[in-house]
């Protein structure tokens, strides 16, 4: 049944204020709480280093939005059970995992405005801890005992490590286009997103196949909603906003979507000094690039690539019954767009 907000406009910053996202967490706060509680309970270990590396970048201060995904989404199915609380730390260990290997490929130093765990400790404990949470992981994909949700989320984890590959194949490589930076970010960040979407509707075994693809889709379309302001950010945010250092991207030598637009719009020097910044980053003018970036529209490209994406998801929740459930997913893809102003 759809709804008649669809001509309502996706961005709106009243909407998408912090007391608006404190609803959301109400909605589901008891379901929140008892994630909250359980994922410490499976970080246990005999290894010292392992409680105290995944303890640490578990609780190191996200808003956990893929997992509140997972719980929202059987909440709009209407499912009676409790799996889907195992099910969201499921989705956050598969997600944290990702963030120690990602650190440690990328050099990062900074994450969500503390020291990562490379940093901390060193690359090698970071990457075997992350294979750690991918094992317990799927040690509670076994329990919930879904075949069809251990088939989505190996599928899932999978593509994301594929996805990973590919960014770093494409490390340096000016040439890559929007298409195939799209496929990237679809594989590393909206996946996950759409994993938790998807998973938290197959927790409703009888449950009408169309809104469980109306739920798949909308993880997908406000994944990539999200991965395109981040891409933004790095070119128009600040470090306090980010939990991380402006040109970030640039400096490990990614070319986001940003980027990739300027260097299509701009003129020969300018394409020039991008290019040299991407071949020798650590000399890499920053202020110079961003001023190339804004000057030739790449930033408002990227702006508005992020918009369509929010209204994709939003007419994915038209399709839904409406719920407080339903409203909570509109109010969340509302606060991702709203960190563009």
């Amino acid at each position: 049944m759809a709804s008649d907000s669809a001509s309502e406009p996706v961005v709106s910053k009243e909407a998408a204020s912090i007391d608006a996202l404190q609803s959301v967490y109400t909605l589901v706060r008891d379901d929140f709480q008892a994630v909250n509680t359980l994922i410490p309970r499976q970080l246990t270990s005999d290894v010292a280093l392992v409680e105290e590396i995944s303890g640490y970048i578990v609780e190191s201060g996200g808003k956990r939005l893929r997992p509140l995904m997972v719980l929202l989404s059987a909440g709009a199915l209407g499912y009676p059970g409790d799996k889907h609380i195992p099910l969201a730390a499921v989705i956050e260990f598969l997600h944290t995992a990702t963030l120690l290997h990602d650190d440690v490929v990328d050099h990062s130093a900074l994450r969500r405005g503390q020291l990562t765990a490379n940093e901390k400790w060193g690359n090698a404990p970071s990457v075997l801890v992350g294979d750690f949470l991918y094992s317990r992981a799927f040690q509670l994909m076994v329990e919930i005992g879904k075949m069809d949700i251990l088939e989505v989320l190996s599928s899932a984890t999978n593509t994301i490590a594929e996805g990973e590959v590919m960014q770093l194949a494409n490390v340096g490589n000016v040439d890559i286009t929007e298409t195939e930076y799209r496929t990237v970010i679809r594989c590393k960040t909206a996946l996950l997103f759409e994993a938790a979407t998807h998973t938290g509707a197959l927790l409703m075994d009888e449950a009408d196949d169309h809104q469980v693809q109306a739920l798949r889709q909308f993880g997908l379309h406000f994944g990539l909603t999200y991965q395109l302001v981040d891409d933004w950010l790095d070119y128009a945010g600040d470090a306090a906003t980010m939990g991380k250092n402006v040109g970030d991207d640039l400096a490990e030598g990614k070319l986001t979507l940003p980027l990739i637009c300027a260097l299509q719009r701009s003129g020969e020097q300018e394409r020039t000094l991008i290019q040299r910044a991407i071949h020798d980053p650590s000399t890499a003018p920053l202020d110079d690039i961003i001023t190339v970036v804004r000057r030739c529209g790449a930033l408002q490209y990227t702006h508005d690539a992020a918009v369509q994406e929010a209204k994709l998801a939003s007419a994915c929740i038209d399709q839904l019954r409406p719920s407080p459930y339903t409203d909570a997913l509109r109010t969340l893809t509302r606060y991702s767009c709203a960190r563009l102003f």
